[in-house]
């Protein structure tokens, strides 16, 4: 058996369990009539059946029931599309479903590198003046923020080091579920972006041991994390409760950092409504006062840990 063949046998075999997970979920979630399939009285199961997305996917039903056990087979891009085409798979889940079948090269299974926002970016976040920024690395570590980021959402600069995670924030923290009016759908949302990190670095212990602890602290999560949604948000909108400007909506973009693997910058700025043009005029003012008042600190020397991220 060629090498690329055992190493993708092996890879799927340890991810078994998801990709089980993962094909049984989304089965589940499509209903016959979105398959174009009759949904006839009588029928006792909610979603697709094995056979039907098979069919779909122009396999047979073992093939596809051996793939969701993980053994003894290794599908072809072609085959991975098809199934990710009869199962409705998004882009983020079906690039989750690609990283939890193909092993990634043995040359990038190497010990992680720690994260660092380097020193020009850091300037660069704090130049804006109408956009809130942070920077996330790996796992959504928060590798940067700017000072309107602070106001909006948190002193993440000021936390342990350990706690500087978004995901973590988002999920334990009341201080979150305070400001995000639709807080359920928002940390529901930053669980789904989660396992991308996991199948792409399955030995990065870090992940394992934030998983285990949102698992461990938070029954919400745990009920997220079993239901293997998968999401990867690159724009948006978010409504905040801001204990200084109360009803607040944002507009949100992402942009991957060039010559940075897995940092990716996000910016925030009000949605064009005058109620969250005002809000945000107000958050600004009053940061920029609270700036005076207490001058912030030239930034550190970047080779400190705290504004890195193994």
């Amino acid at each position: 058996m060629p090498a690329w063949e055992r190493g993708t046998r092996e890879h799927m075999a340890h991810n078994a369990e998801e990709i089980k997970e993962l094909l049984r979920t989304r089965r589940d979630s499509l209903r016959p009539s979105q398959a174009g399939l009759t949904n006839y009285p009588g029928r006792r199961v909610p979603g697709l059946r094995r056979e039907e997305v098979g069919m779909r996917a122009s396999v047979s039903t073992d093939y596809y029931t051996r793939l969701g056990q993980g053994r003894d087979i290794t599908p072809s891009d072609s085959v991975l599309d098809a199934i990710g085409e009869a199962l409705r798979l998004d882009d983020a889940e079906r690039a989750h479903l690609f990283d939890r079948v193909r092993p990634r090269p043995t040359k990038t299974r190497r010990a992680l590198a720690v994260q660092r926002a380097r020193a020009g970016l850091l300037r660069f976040l704090d130049s804006f003046d109408n956009h809130a920024g942070f920077v996330l690395g790996r796992r959504g570590d928060l590798l940067a923020t700017n000072h309107l980021c602070r106001a909006l959402m948190a002193d993440f600069d000021a936390m342990p080091y350990r706690e500087r995670n978004l995901t973590r924030w988002i999920v334990l923290t009341p201080e979150a579920q305070d400001l995000y009016a639709e807080w359920e759908k928002i940390a529901a949302e930053m669980t789904a972006i989660l396992p991308l990190d996991a199948a792409r670095h399955p030995d990065d212990t870090r992940t394992a041991e934030l998983v285990g602890e949102l698992t461990m602290k938070s029954e919400h999560f745990r009920h997220w994390w079993d239901d293997h949604k998968v999401l990867n948000r690159t724009f948006g909108q978010k409504r905040f409760r801001h204990y200084l400007v109360r009803q607040l909506t944002i507009d949100y973009q992402a942009f991957a950092m060039p010559g940075e693997d897995n940092q990716t910058l996000f910016l925030y700025m009000p949605a064009p409504d005058q109620t969250s043009q005002e809000a945000w005029r107000l958050m600004a003012s009053w940061n920029a006062d609270q700036a005076t008042a207490r001058p912030q600190p030239a930034h550190p020397d970047p080779s400190p840990t705290p504004r890195s991220t193994p």
